[in-house]
C-alpha cells in the first residue's frame, strides 16, 4: 500500500510551460517519487503594458517512501 502527499507550489517562467517546468524541477530537487502535478491557476504579472513573466500555482503529488 502507498501513501500520497500533495503539496502547493508556485512557479515562475518567461512562459506557462517554462513556469511549470521550473516548478516541476525545484520540486524534484528536494522531493522523491513526484508522480504529478496539477495546475491550479495561471496568473501574468504586466509591466508597461506587456506581460514580463508567467506564474503558476500548482499541487504536486508524491509518494512517499515505506518504513
Amino acid at each position: 500500500m502507498s501513501i500520497a502527499r500533495t503539496t502547493e507550489i508556485i512557479a515562475a517562467g518567461s512562459s506557462v510551460e517554462e513556469a511549470i517546468n521550473n516548478g516541476i524541477d525545484r520540486a524534484t530537487e528536494t522531493l522523491k517519487n513526484v508522480e504529478e502535478v496539477w495546475v491550479q491557476s495561471v496568473k501574468a504579472r504586466v509591466q508597461d503594458g506587456r506581460i514580463s513573466e508567467y506564474r503558476v500555482t500548482m499541487k504536486v503529488t508524491f509518494v512517499l517512501e515505506g518504513t
